[in-house]
């Protein structure tokens, strides 16, 4: 079974994508701080037939990131590692001039060295996926769900079919990766044609200047260039960072708490354009998600 894991999968967007997964046959490590609301999907992410491993923790914690990777590791491998966890750094959002120094700091751990950190921990066993490289045969286009019919079937798709221990995943002494003849100097990919993927979930504060955005808006700026630099140096992966636009979501209200936020869309209508990067098998590069679909967003895409 393909293996993702998610963080910040209690709730929001984080909860909605992990049900989408888990019904299409998806095996699943999440992780929330709060132990309460994170088991709580879990049990019903498990109703769906999904194996589940769920981590109370926070992102920003070296230990609490390798526990998310070796639960991977135990489930079979990595196929997709989506950094959904956020934090604001000043709830509510305030103006630059008062945005407290540490809050800041908050937002730079958690939004872009977190996601950092758990990337670096993951590669090895995204580089050594053959998830996407297979999918084309096995799930053509979204809509046709070919991991839900049956549990028990032995034709079900498996996207390790090589990793004969788990535990040893990605711990290879021959590394499947070769020079970029036409590449950057020391640039690598995979001898195969494509590896896992990395979701990062970006904001559109991070390219508009919005009034009091502008802390949590650096950080997300930060994390786009952080995407865009990983997906030129590893090629044999899809990078992909997301703006999902608006959304109802307990973020957006800590954030903006006057706000009526009831006529925004709920975090469910971003999933299809999340799904269809996967389905597609798309570039990498920065996307916008309205209406459900997964457009490509300025520079970057290959």
């Amino acid at each position: 079974m393909p293996v993702a894991i998610i963080t910040g999968a209690s709730k929001g967007l984080g909860r909605a994508l992990a049900s989408a997964l888990a019904a299409r046959g998806w095996d699943l490590v999440v992780d929330a701080r709060s132990a309460g609301p994170l088991e709580d999907a879990a049990r019903e992410l498990r109703g769906a037939g999904a194996r589940v491993v769920a981590l109370p923790g926070d992102v920003t914690d070296g230990g609490h990131r390798a526990a998310l990777v070796a639960a991977a590791g135990e489930l079979g491998g990595l196929d997709l590692l989506v950094n959904n966890a956020s934090v604001l750094g000043a709830e509510p959002l305030v103006p630059l001039a008062d945005h407290p120094l540490a809050g800041l700091r908050a937002a730079l751990e958690a939004n872009v060295v977190a996601p950092l950190g758990l990337t670096q921990e993951t590669l090895p066993l995204l580089r050594i996926s053959s998830y996407l490289s297979s999918y084309e045969g096995v799930a053509p286009f979204i809509g046709n769900d070919p991991y839900t019919g049956d549990a028990g079937n032995a034709m079900r798709y498996d996207p390790h079919p090589y990793i004969g221990n788990a535990r040893n995943a990605g711990t290879s002494d021959s590394p499947p990766y070769v020079e970029v003849e036409d590449g950057p100097k020391g640039a690598k990919r995979t001898s195969v044609p494509a590896g896992g993927a990395i979701l990062n979930i970006s904001s559109d504060a991070a390219v508009e200047a919005y009034p009091t955005w502008g802390g949590y808006g650096s950080a997300k700026a930060a994390l786009d260039q952080q995407s865009a630099v990983l997906a030129q140096e590893e090629r044999g992966l899809r990078v992909w960072w997301v703006d999902p636009g608006d959304m109802r979501t307990d973020l957006y209200a800590a954030a903006v708490p006057d706000d009526d936020a009831s006529g925004r869309p709920l975090p469910g209508t971003v999933v299809p354009g999340l799904l269809g990067l996967l389905d597609d098998r798309a570039p990498s590069g920065r996307y916008r998600v309205a209406a459900g679909v997964a457009t490509p967003d300025g520079a970057g895409s290959r």
